[in-house]
């Protein structure tokens, strides 16, 4: 009797769940023992979440920030269900999904990152954008353009939370709108960007003074309604007019993987083991930002995409090695630096040694950036297109 193959099941087609399959479709497997992979997402597109402000502000197009996952998985053999996963049987080894479908698998990865919370204030799930989807990128855009249109001399936008995704957004909003725009960053610590280099927070403070946005610290938000935002600042609750709230603060585990029976920290990530497997379920690996890490040497990795991106790799190990008798290998997080967006030509940059700001870590974020790109074909049809782009532009009269 012909043995069926094994099924890896990767669940989630962000960094940590797209680069763990492409990785795994190059492995030289054995013929006979080629593993079917398949791949779920409840979208049809990977978000190069990093890139996605550059939406807001039309520096950069759709397909080149979210390319389609059937233009990226063409001729790898990886197969892709675009569907929400309804259920996770660990038991019988089976992930139901939305569409009605069943899929059993032989491994199984968690990589369906995190949510953005929007239950933690009155009128935030209602009148706030999220800023975490293409969808959500568009729903700003909508939101801009109808306001850019009206007659209104000033467009009052309150970004809440001041870290990396706020203050990019204060920034890039800030130039769009130019002086129509009134920007505040409403932040419940006492300072910004709070877990990053000094260097960073110096050039995101210099950025924000520059381009006229408002930082209120210390400061929690009472409540959210359609034409304004409830402030609290040392026992003082004032009433700010503003036409945009988006809401950047926190991230949540998916209900579906917090009510799964295995070990849990109490955020709700499951907790996994330096090899990123889950603790008691072998067969089942956890990437990205739903998962609790520590690294081989102990330190516990941060939930960022930079993290993700370099799980795939050896969560992509791990499953080739435990199907092929080979040994597994403990993640080891390498720390490259962190990048930030500070405006359409402004960026910083701080790590290996290099501290940038201005258009040199402009730069030099593209280009990281683009060497991150999930594909050959991908990285090479961008970076043509921002070659070409400027040409284009002195070429238009």
């Amino acid at each position: 009797m012909t043995q069926q193959p094994a099924r890896i099941c990767i669940l989630g087609g962000g960094f940590g769940g797209l680069y763990t399959a492409l990785r795994l479709s190059q492995f030289p497997w054995e013929k006979p023992n080629q593993p079917e992979i398949v791949l779920v997402d409840q979208r049809d597109r990977f978000l190069f979440s990093p890139l996605l402000y550059e939406l807001v502000t039309d520096e950069l197009e759709t397909w080149e920030v979210a390319p389609p996952f059937s233009d990226l998985l063409a001729n790898t053999g990886i197969q892709f269900h675009q569907a929400e996963v309804a259920g996770i049987n660990l038991e019988t080894q089976q992930v139901h999904l939305q569409t009605g479908t069943d899929l059993s698998f032989d491994r199984l990865v968690l990589a369906l990152g995190g949510e953005t919370p929007l239950n933690l204030a009155p009128g935030v799930a209602e009148y706030a954008i999220p800023f975490r989807t293409v969808a959500d990128a568009y729903r700003l855009k909508e939101k801009l353009r109808s306001l850019e249109a009206s007659d209104r001399e000033k467009i009052r936008v309150a970004i809440v939370g001041a870290g990396y995704s706020g203050i990019e957004l204060a920034c890039k909003l800030a130039e769009r709108l130019g002086e129509r725009g009134r920007i505040r960053i409403v932040e419940i610590g006492d300072q910004i960007l709070r877990t990053s280099p000094e260097f960073n927070r110096e050039a995101a403070t210099k950025a924000l003074q520059e381009r006229g946005v408002w930082v209120d610290l210390e400061t929690k938000v009472v409540s959210v309604n359609p034409e304004a935002i409830a402030l609290e600042y040392k026992g003082k609750v004032d009433e700010i007019p503003v036409d945009i709230v988006l809401w950047t603060v926190g991230t949540q585990v998916p209900e579906i993987v917090q009510h799964l029976p295995l070990k849990h920290n109490q955020r709700g990530q499951v907790v996994v083991t330096p090899l990123l497997q889950v603790v008691d379920a072998p067969d089942v690996f956890a990437v990205g930002d739903l998962a609790e890490c520590y690294d081989a040497e102990g330190q516990r990795v941060p939930a960022t995409a930079q993290v993700a991106f370099q799980q795939a790799e050896f969560a992509s190990w791990n499953i080739w090695a435990s199907l092929t008798d080979r040994p597994l290998l403990p993640f080891r997080y390498q720390a490259l630096g962190e990048m930030m967006s500070l405006g359409m030509s402004d960026a910083t940059f701080t790590g290996l040694g290099v501290k940038l700001e201005g258009t040199p870590a402009h730069v030099m974020r593209r280009l990281a950036y683009l060497y991150r790109m999930p594909t050959l074909e991908h990285q090479l049809k961008v970076g043509l297109n921002w070659i070409m782009r400027p040409i284009q532009d002195l070429l238009m009269p």
